[in-house]
């Protein structure tokens, strides 16, 4: 059976330098009837744990380790046995989530998952923060942006550990060149196309997004 992409949005707080926001988090499945592939852990074990269902979950993917994006992430592991996986270069944002456990894999730039017969490819994309990580599918012609890219431009890189040259650089050099038709499923709030968001880094450069 084919894989598909299902939905779960979970409600939480983000909290970072001495900040603390309410927000929103999308949290992307992708498989089929079998079994599926979380991407990001985000607030509410038991909404996800719920969405997966009698499924073999095979893999929890952080796209990086913001709390909002992992503060779920090693209940939903314990309830499923599924392994937790991570970017290297986001060991430290992990460690001040999660001091006592660690992921149970570190993902490399082009690494590749598979999930219901589809695969996915680690695109390392740091900015945001320097282990962010984008799962691009060809199979489903879609790529998952975590906070790297949103609909209307890149992700905030205001706070520590992000850097605003670095992601327009990942941009530039691992998402636009996918196809136009590419769809960007993004960390929060709606989704896009590569091709809607191409033709906008200089405004975002000029903007100082």
């Amino acid at each position: 059976m084919a894989a598909r992409v299902e939905h779960v949005v979970t409600t939480g707080e983000f909290t970072l330098d001495g900040g603390t926001w309410e927000v929103d988090n999308n949290v992307w499945i992708v498989g089929n009837d079998e079994e599926a592939l979380v991407i990001d852990g985000s607030h509410d074990a038991d909404a996800i744990a719920a969405a997966v269902g009698e499924r073999r979950l095979t893999a929890i993917v952080c796209t990086h380790a913001h709390n909002d994006h992992i503060n779920a992430a090693p209940a939903l592991a314990a309830r499923t046995g599924a392994p937790i996986l991570l970017h290297l270069d986001d060991r430290l944002l992990w460690r001040d989530v999660h001091p006592d456990t660690s992921p149970d894999g570190y993902l490399s730039d082009r690494d590749r998952l598979t999930v219901a017969g589809t695969e996915l490819i680690a695109l390392h994309t740091p900015g945001h923060s320097p282990g962010a990580i984008c799962l691009y599918t060809p199979d489903l012609g879609a790529v998952f942006t975590g906070d790297t890219l949103f609909a209307g431009g890149p992700g905030a890189t205001g706070r520590s550990f992000s850097d605003f040259p670095t992601i327009i650089r990942s941009i530039r050099s691992e998402l636009l060149p996918l196809p136009l038709d590419t769809r960007v499923l993004t960390g929060h709030g709606a989704t896009t196309t590569i091709g809607a968001e191409a033709p906008h880094p200089e405004e975002w450069i000029l903007r100082g997004h």
